[in-house]
């Protein structure tokens, strides 16, 4: 009873972080980053704001909001290690949990005290967004996987299901680069709209646009790529997985990807308004959590070892022991 609510527990702080996510992408979205000023962990210099502006209420309910997470899953790494014994695959997992997500604070934070928030277009936002994202995903990917263990599945074989580990590593690292492009997207969105498709096109393929601007081309060509190889990863995994657990999670990783091609589309042809650019990233980190649980189901399964088949020493060509009779023998005749 005590593992069956710890597990919804998991899962409760799963859902609410990516709520956390998807706030800390309106503040972006927004351009609400310096609601609070350069100041970490104080907000314009106070514990609490006085008098604030929409922004700054809007940068300031990220950061409660953040720091609640992190209470969060420090009760989940608590609650881990009292139940769980030592060895178990989900002690490690919470462990790493707690840690990308102190790691994704002082990204924040950084960004903050940098003052790579506002309108700030430089190149070092730029890399620190895609470095925002990736640590985001990893994340996730804790959370992922430590639910994966404490619903009951098994730990990982990686050395038993090599060729399947190399194709969900391609996958994986795809959706990462995927994602990363589409942070660099997103600000770019942000920073330079568009007023028409027609407008945004020609700026993105201007040699003299912002490398911002520039950049947004690069998402949508990695998605077609990363989007034909999950179609041929789904394909493999039916062959190499049988399960009902990976048909089904093939499946919805099939019906997200194609959720998320349509919105990527909407979002360019409607000049990603925010609530678009939300519903977005949601299925980004939606399709990333089932990959991560496909990867789980398919490389936690048993090796198959194909029987093995002994010849009969005489006669192996044949496969079948010929009967020796009398007349047969080659000895001599008494």
């Amino acid at each position: 009873m005590q593992h069956q609510r710890l597990y919804r527990f998991a899962w409760a702080v799963l859902i609410y972080t990516l709520g956390v996510i998807l706030w800390g992408a309106f503040v972006r979205a927004t351009g609400s980053g310096a609601g609070c000023g350069s100041h970490w962990p104080l907000c314009n210099g106070a514990i609490i704001p006085r008098d604030p502006h929409l922004t700054t209420i809007i940068e300031f309910g990220h950061r409660i909001t953040s720091g609640l997470a992190l209470v969060l899953v420090v009760v989940l790494l608590g609650w881990v290690l009292r139940v769980l014994p030592r060895g178990a695959a989900a002690r490690a997992g919470a462990w790493w949990v707690v840690f990308f997500m102190l790691t994704e604070s002082l990204i924040g934070a950084a960004l903050v005290l940098m003052e790579l928030v506002g309108d700030n277009d430089s190149v070092h936002r730029a890399i620190w967004m895609a470095a925002h994202l990736l640590n985001t995903f990893f994340l996730i990917a804790a959370m992922s996987l430590t639910i994966w263990w404490l619903g009951g599945g098994a730990g990982l074989r990686l050395r038993q299901h090599r060729s399947m580990s190399i194709a969900l590593g391609i996958a994986l690292v795809g959706m990462l680069w995927l994602g990363m492009s589409g942070a660099v997207a997103a600000l770019g969105n942000t920073l330079f709209p568009s007023a028409t498709l027609i407008d945004g096109i020609r700026q993105d393929f201007s040699p003299t646009a912002h490398f911002l601007i520039r950049l947004r081309i690069f998402h949508p060509l990695i998605a077609g790529v990363v989007g034909l190889y999950v179609l041929l990863l789904v394909g493999y995994t039916d062959y190499r997985t049988p399960t009902l657990l990976a048909a089904r999670l093939t499946r919805l990783l099939l019906m997200l990807f194609g959720l998320q091609m349509v919105a990527g589309m909407l979002n360019l042809v409607l000049m990603a308004p925010v609530w678009l650019q939300l519903t977005h990233l949601l299925l980004a980190n939606l399709i990333w959590i089932a990959t991560i649980f496909l990867a789980a189901e398919s490389l936690s399964q048993p090796a198959l070892r194909p029987a093995r088949i002994t010849l009969p020493q005489r006669y192996p060509a044949a496969g079948v022991r010929r009967q020796v009779s009398g007349s047969d023998q080659t000895g001599p005749q008494r």
